[in-house]
């Protein structure tokens, strides 16, 4: 789209724009189809829309470009407000996809505002589980599984988000926390997407262990106090991404010695639960059972 000269650039990174005859459908109507338009309908003889617009400017500073405002004098566009049916000041709109989709009338609260948008918004976390949901296809499992617990916490464990951390933690082989989120999911919710994940929780479960994993457990059963074994163990553990037999099995050596085979056990450990990552309840629970030892 052609935009007229004085406000040429990316509209995207507009967050308010004043409204022309001009400029009018292009950032009324072609910019609502990329992200949803707050049009705000003011005069400078109506005190109440003035002050609204300093909130309105502020919020849209805030949102970073979630939503564009588009001011709209009335004196100066009176036929415009007609065609938009505006019939009192102020006024405010919210324009997606070329039409006027809510709105409200008269003096607002910026707790009223800040509801209407995020009615009208996407919800924020979905660009997290995106993000999350690309990491743990990288095989960047801490990462990827911290956003999507981020997620699922601040989408109050919305269904779908629960089903992607359940999806993250099986291929990140976090069965057990993967099977007791399954367990957690209401009848309500249990169509195509919770079988798919539960046959892919059987799959893992019942799958082969590594050749040398199944090795070192034999060499593990025969020679328990064998620190060479447990490091040789824990480590194949961590890379097949069994971080929690990992950290158990180190544990049980930490548990008596602290300092075992001089630090080296403790060292492996501590480099599990960064592998984890710290903020994950698993790390939380195995750096505490360390934390209770130390002090």
């Amino acid at each position: 789209m052609d935009l007229p000269t004085d406000i040429a650039g990316d509209a995207g990174s507009v967050n308010s724009i004043d409204i022309t005859y001009e400029n009018a459908k292009p950032y009324l109507i072609d910019e609502s189809a990329v992200r949803p338009v707050l049009v705000s309908f003011w005069a400078s003889w109506d005190e109440p829309s003035q002050l609204m617009l300093p909130i309105l400017e502020r919020l849209a500073v805030e949102y970073d470009g979630a939503f564009l405002l588009a001011k709209v004098n009335v004196e100066q566009l009176q036929q415009l407000a007609e065609q938009f049916g505006v019939q009192s000041l102020p006024t405010i709109m919210v324009m997606n996809q070329g039409q006027p989709v809510d709105g409200l009338q008269g003096p607002q609260t910026e707790q009223a505002i800040t509801e209407l948008l995020n009615k009208c918004l996407p919800a924020p976390w979905l660009a997290v589980v995106e993000q999350g949901l690309a990491n743990i296809e990288a095989e960047n499992f801490a990462e990827g599984i911290a956003q999507l617990r981020s997620a699922h916490t601040d989408s109050n464990q919305d269904i779908q988000v629960t089903f992607a951390l359940i999806g993250g933690l099986i291929k990140a082989r976090r069965l057990e926390d993967a099977s007791a989120l399954l367990a957690g999911v209401k009848m309500v919710d249990q169509g195509q997407e919770y079988h798919h994940l539960t046959a892919q929780l059987e799959l893992a479960q019942n799958a082969a262990k590594a050749p040398e994993i199944e090795e070192l457990e034999a060499k593990y059963q025969a020679s328990p106090n064998d620190l060479d074994v447990v490091q040789a163990l824990a480590a194949q553990y961590s890379q097949h991404h069994h971080y929690k037999e990992a950290l158990e099995l180190l544990w049980t050596v930490l548990n008596k010695d602290l300092n075992a085979k001089e630090g080296e056990i403790k060292r492996i450990y501590m480099d599990v639960l960064s592998v984890v990552g710290k903020g994950d309840p698993l790390a939380i629970t195995y750096l505490q059972k360390l934390y209770a030892k130390l002090y």
